[in-house]
This record gives structure tokens, C-alpha cells and sequence, in this order.
């Protein structure tokens, strides 16, 4: 199987993934979680207690007029828009707004769905464990299931000639990164999203990231 950086030198980037288990709850990763999720909470209950509602930019996936010469199911992920666009056909795209990596750790490339994850497991990779040793025990694999695995309910593998890249398309348990440049270089989707497009993906399908 090619590892990522033999990938990646034949891309223009780098990438990565992330999820939680039931049994880790007292460890720091959750103790992380929870504090977020109070933080942002607290946050949310300021503003409505101005009398306003907290603003969400992104209103949910929309049908737009697209051309392409891609055939439709094809998904096309626009790095500079984080926007991914699921091929229909006939000049139109499904639109959906995405989370992709950061600066360091953007990427292009054509690769393909070489595998489909319901609840998928993270097992985060070397460089990742490097940069952030608190997930070392999770080194042989972390299990999936909401709601504290950050790759949410559904994962799409992304394969290249060699094999699994190690990137994905995923879900998420952080919405607020969506239309961002948040992650390790995976393409994060709000998790009804992300299911939506796995049902309606098959592996194979032809994927393309600008």
C-alpha cells in the first residue's frame, strides 16, 4: 500500500483524518470535546440573550448549474471555494459546502472511492501522532460511532493506483469547521451530508481535487 508521503509527491499537498470511542471518555480528548462544545454553547447562549439567533452561512446543499465533461456521480472538490460538487449531469452539480485541509496541509490530485465506511475507525496516521502525541493510544485504531468520533457516521477511502492514500471524505463532529480551512487535509461534510453522498456514491466513482 502507498503511504501518504509517497502520495503526496506526486500531489501538491498533504492530508489527514480524525474519530473517538465510547471507552475514552476520561481521557483528554473528551475532556477537550466538552469543553469545546461548552465553549461554543455559552457562546450561542450570548447572542440569543441579545435577542439575535447565531448566524450560520451555509444553508444546506443546492442543485446549481455546473459544466462539465466529468460523467455525473463524479465529485469534484474545489479547494479555494471548499465546496465539493456531486456531477448530475445535463450542466448541473449538487453543491456542498465542505471543510478542507489547512495551510500545510492542502492538496490536488485525482483519486477514486476504493472503499465505504459506515462508522468508520481512525487510525491517525504517523506524522499526525508526531505532531500531536496524545493520540498515540490511538495508534492501532480508534472505533467509530457518534458522537465523539471526528469522522462522524460515514467515511469514503480514496484510492490511487498504489492504493489507499490514507485520505477521506468524512464526516465531522466539529459543523462550525465547515467552509473552512480547518483540517489535517481530509474533506469534512456536515454528517446528513456526508450520508446523503455515500448512499448515492458508488466505489469507484472518480474523484477530483482542485
Amino acid at each position: 500500500m502507498t503511504s501518504r508521503r509517497s502520495f503526496l509527491a506526486g500531489l501538491t499537498g498533504v492530508v489527514a483524518t480524525a474519530a473517538f470511542s465510547g471507552e475514552a471518555r476520561a481521557g483528554s480528548f473528551f475532556e477537550y470535546l466538552k469543553a469545546r462544545q461548552k465553549l461554543n454553547a455559552e457562546k450561542n447562549a450570548k447572542i440569543r440573550a441579545a435577542g439575535k439567533e447565531p448566524t450560520i452561512s451555509y444553508k444546506g446543499a443546492a442543485e446549481v448549474a455546473y459544466t462539465s465533461m466529468e460523467k455525473p456521480g463524479t465529485l469534484i472538490i474545489k479547494t479555494s471555494e471548499r465546496a465539493l460538487y456531486q456531477i448530475l449531469g445535463d450542466g448541473k452539480a449538487m453543491k456542498f459546502s465542505v471543510a478542507v485541509g489547512k495551510e500545510g496541509f492542502s492538496w490536488a490530485g485525482v483519486a477514486r472511492v476504493g472503499a465505504k465506511r459506515e462508522n468508520p475507525t481512525w487510525t491517525p496516521p504517523p506524522e499526525m501522532i508526531k505532531r500531536t502525541p496524545k493520540y498515540a493510544k490511538w495508534a492501532n485504531g480508534m472505533p467509530g460511532g457518534l458522537p465523539y468520533n471526528p469522522l462522524g457516521p460515514r467515511a469514503m477511502y480514496l484510492f490511487n493506483k498504489g492504493g489507499d492514500t490514507g485520505f477521506r471524505i468524512h464526516g465531522t463532529i466539529h459543523p462550525e469547521s465547515i467552509g473552512h480551512a480547518a483540517s489535517s487535509g481530509c474533506i469534512r461534510m456536515l454528517n446528513a451530508e456526508v450520508i446523503r453522498l455515500y448512499d448515492q456514491t458508488k466505489v469507484g466513482t472518480k474523484v477530483i481535487v482542485l
